[in-house]
């Protein structure tokens, strides 16, 4: 790739990224909390300005690129630099091939759409007020009236890293025992948190995953992260969300709705991020 096309592109991807992520870049600086953005940052462990950075994805060698022969991943080709793909692959073969299954068989799957977020309400089932992940949040219906909602619906998690953050009385409830090592088995692509996740299988397949499907993972876990938590037990209003009433008839038709356009979103992610697992695989 031309130096003037990578650099223009490069420059573009920053720019995109400033946009999506400035308002939490601003936070970070005056020490201020997001309950709902700064889960992608945090949970995900992505500074904000880690996004910035424009990759070409596997095979790409650019042009004119001296200042990036010094980058991890990268190594110097005749005509230019490229990601080191071999090497990338030695480091991470085992997150790799996760990756791979687990995107790979989501994609098989049809979406699920009948658990409502009910793993957010899970996570604060029978716990005191002090205990609750967001303290500076309250719950919409109370503690009782969350704690009824669980133990009125059936829940079904399929998704092992929302289903370890349940309350200790809550996991007896849920009808799923996902593990890690099931995952390739257990993910569907209606649960929003799996959908999320296509943003963390590009981070940890980074350098090799293009920017553009870098950001496009990014945009689209933010959306989703927006819905879990405006269906989640927590009054959202304060921050400009209207919640959706997941324990009403019309906030599930709601939801589910939402969990399949999610789902539709992800799945050429999802297939984009299959093949450059396939492609590190091979190098």
């Amino acid at each position: 790739m031309p130096a003037a096309e990578w650099r223009a592109r490069a420059h573009a991807h920053a720019e995109r990224a400033r946009a999506l992520t400035g308002d939490a870049a601003a936070r970070r600086a005056r020490g201020e909390a997001h309950p709902v953005e700064d889960f992608l940052y945090t949970y995900y462990n992505w500074a904000p300005g880690k996004l910035l950075r424009w990759h070409p994805g596997v095979g790409v060698v650019l042009a004119g690129a001296d200042e990036r022969a010094g980058w991890a991943h990268y190594v110097a080709v005749p005509g230019g630099v490229r990601v080191d793909a071999a090497a990338l692959a030695a480091q991470r073969r085992a997150t790799i091939t996760l990756a791979r299954d687990v995107l790979a068989a989501t994609r098989t799957r049809a979406p699920q759409l009948a658990c409502f977020g009910l793993h957010e309400w899970a996570m604060v089932h029978r716990t005191r007020p002090e205990q609750v992940r967001h303290a500076g949040l309250p719950l919409r219906l109370g503690h009782a009236g969350t704690d009824e909602v669980v133990e009125s619906h059936r829940i079904r998690c399929s998704h092992y890293d929302a289903f370890r953050f349940f309350t200790p009385t809550a996991v007896p409830r849920n009808e799923l025992q996902p593990t890690r090592t099931g995952q390739p088995g257990q993910e569907q692509p209606g649960c929003l948190h799996a959908t999320m996740d296509c943003y963390r299988w590009a981070m940890k397949l980074s350098p090799a995953v293009p920017g553009d499907l870098l950001l496009d993972c990014f945009e689209l876990a933010r959306d989703v992260r927006v819905l879990d938590m405006r269906a989640s037990p927590y009054d959202v209003s304060s921050l400009g969300h209207a919640p959706v009433a997941i324990e009403t008839p019309e906030g599930k038709a709601q939801y589910a709705r939402a969990q399949r356009e999610f789902a539709e979103r992800a799945d050429p992610l999802r297939a984009a991020l299959v093949r450059v697992c396939e492609a590190l695989l091979a190098a």
